[in-house]
């Protein structure tokens, strides 16, 4: 793992000074990047207590967009990623030619079709302005959303998860869709009719998950994942990552009523050990 360059300074220093480098008790030093939202929050509640428990120093590096995190991780200057799902992933990864390898997926918030105008799908008509993200997972994943809506069909020979505003074959409302940066679309609640937030940026703008007209159902490619670079898949402080989010201490988290990722769904992985 690539360390700080103060910590680099400070054992070149006690080398220099000729104390033996074990005396230094300065520990591990694990950096969490994410997006704006819920799973800084999760990271710092449910994840770094234990990690601390087991010698590390956790931060957490919050970025604005969905790009960053990953480029981030890449060259070195974090050491995981919490805030993107596997489709997300998928693609960015080998877009940019990243070697970065995810751990397990989390619980995660789903998108959700919010307005501050209407108070359900049937009062929407022609005209009507929906928001979405313009990321082109996002916008294929918002599409494939309005479509469980009938809101919208999608092209027959269209891959769903690739789509965009291009390869839509029907909208019966006349709707106008509007795709924008994904942090952006809570604001825009005041001026279009709808929007499609994914669910950490709802959460950052101080929305509930629960104020949304309906819900998206999550596949499990659309849930959250823990990521590493491939080349520290194995090593100990990935190893104890996955440890920590499979342990008791982090369902007890999850599940407290005195917080909100009770209201995220759950990856498989969670949902097969509940029926054991």
């Amino acid at each position: 793992m690539r360390r700080f360059s103060v910590r680099a300074a400070f054992g070149a220093l006690v080398l220099a000074l000729g104390i033996p480098f074990a005396q230094a008790s300065d520990p591990q030093t694990i950096v969490f990047g994410v997006a704006p939202g819920p799973y800084g929050d999760m990271v710092k509640q449910a994840i770094a207590p234990q990690l601390k428990e087991k010698g590390y120093k956790v931060v957490v590096r919050e970025f604005s967009d969905y790009v960053q995190p990953n480029m981030a991780l890449a060259n070195g200057s974090i050491d995981a990623n919490l805030f993107q799902h596997s489709l997300y992933f998928d693609k960015f990864t080998a877009d940019k030619g990243l070697k970065l390898t995810r751990l397990l997926s989390v619980p995660t918030a789903g998108m959700g079709f919010y307005s501050h105008k209407i108070k359900s799908l049937d009062a929407l008509k022609k005209g009507d302005i929906v928001t979405l993200s313009n990321d082109p997972t996002n916008l294929a994943r918002g599409l494939r959303f309005l479509q469980s809506l009938e809101l919208v069909t999608i092209k027959e020979n269209i891959d769903p998860t690739k789509a965009s505003e291009r390869d839509i074959a029907s909208n019966p409302k006349g709707l106008v869709f509007k795709p924008l940066e994904a942090a952006q679309l809570p604001r825009t609640l005041d001026s279009a009719t709808a929007s499609l937030v994914n669910g950490n940026f709802a959460i950052a703008a101080g929305m509930k998950l629960s104020s949304a007209i309906k819900q998206e159902q999550l596949d499990e490619n659309l849930k959250n994942i823990i990521a590493v670079r491939t080349e520290d898949a194995d090593k100990p402080f990935a190893k104890d990552i996955v440890a920590v989010v499979k342990s008791p201490a982090y369902r007890a988290v999850i599940d407290s009523p005195d917080n909100i990722f009770n209201a995220f769904q759950k990856p498989d992985w969670m949902v097969a050990a509940d029926k054991k």
